[in-house]
């Protein structure tokens, strides 16, 4: 029998195709959401981390905890309402699970938590690793108390794993439908010099990552990127490649971005170039290491 699996967010871009991957592996998974669940083989209890709400029975049976849950960062404008949305999403759903472990028999012995690269910002050309600084600015320090509040399970005798997740690339959502919505209609583009780099994930090779995390016991800090960082405009210029469209307009010049998106542009400005040898290190295999391996197989389908 399987180990019984909690996940916040499982609802969610990663936490619905890692639900799936984990029941075929035998595990039984349950989600802690807002809404009653739409998977007939997962059981769905309910918690408002606003009201600080949580069905205390959810625990129950339960050997580990994915940590999923969040609000979109990219989804609606940063205003300080907003940003307070996105830190609080991440920390104070987890403080409602630890607060609930403290009052509560239990047999939970592991947290696997999202972060996100956010945590090392803006660095140019440098290759960050795990045990790179954090950024100053609104992402980097979000991860910050984001990964925080996931440690403090460690005080309750857990272990911890945190996965720093690049761009999940897929065409069911998220920054690759984005990009290639656009070049689709033959209006795609460069944004700013397309240097930047973006540390990037195919869907795939996520949900694994979470997997391999699980049944090889990796604790601390991973990165949660594909071993070839791409530049924006290799990013760009590969997806219209492969979606057989051409890239004719200028590109988007950075006062441009920053005008219409203000602080959020830092999402699709900034330079993160993640290393991801310390994943590799610990044996997990990449079944999509490159862009154009990525890229050719989420639209070649």
């Amino acid at each position: 029998m399987g180990k019984h699996i909690l996940i916040t967010g499982g609802t969610g871009l990663v936490g619905k195709h890692l639900t799936s991957l984990l029941l075929e592996k035998g595990y039984t998974v349950s989600h802690l959401s807002r809404k009653t669940g739409i998977n007939s083989k997962v059981k769905t209890f309910l918690w408002d981390v606003a009201k600080g709400s949580i069905d205390a029975n959810c625990i129950n049976g339960v050997d580990l905890i994915i940590h999923l849950a969040g609000a979109g960062v990219a989804d609606k404008r940063w205003t300080d309402e907003r940003k307070q949305e996105i830190i609080s999403s991440r920390t104070k759903s987890i403080e409602l699970i630890y607060n609930l472990l403290k009052q509560h028999p239990h047999q939970i012995k592991k947290v696997v938590s999202a972060s996100a690269t956010g945590f090392y910002g803006d660095c140019g050309n440098e290759m960050v690793t795990e045990t790179s600084p954090s950024a100053k600015d609104f992402l980097g320090q979000c991860c910050v108390v984001w990964e925080k509040a996931v440690d403090e399970g460690a005080a309750l005798g857990l272990e911890i794993l945190k996965l720093r997740t690049g761009v999940v690339l897929t065409d069911e959502g998220g920054a690759l439908k984005q990009l290639a919505l656009p070049i689709k209609f033959g209006f795609g583009t460069i944004l700013d010099l397309g240097k930047q780099w973006v540390p990037w994930i195919h869907l795939q090779d996520a949900i694994d990552l979470y997997l391999f995390g699980i049944e090889k016991e990796l604790t601390g800090v991973y990165n949660m990127v594909a071993p070839n960082p791409a530049t924006n405009a290799k990013l760009t210029i590969t997806a219209a490649k492969q979606l057989n469209r051409p890239l004719w307009l200028p590109k988007v010049p950075a006062f441009a971005l920053k005008l219409a998106l203000s602080e959020m542009s830092a999402v699709v400005l900034a330079s993160t170039k993640v290393s991801a040898a310390k994943t590799e290190q610990a044996g997990f295999v990449f079944k999509y290491p490159t862009i154009k391996e990525a890229i050719r197989e989420i639209y070649a389908r």
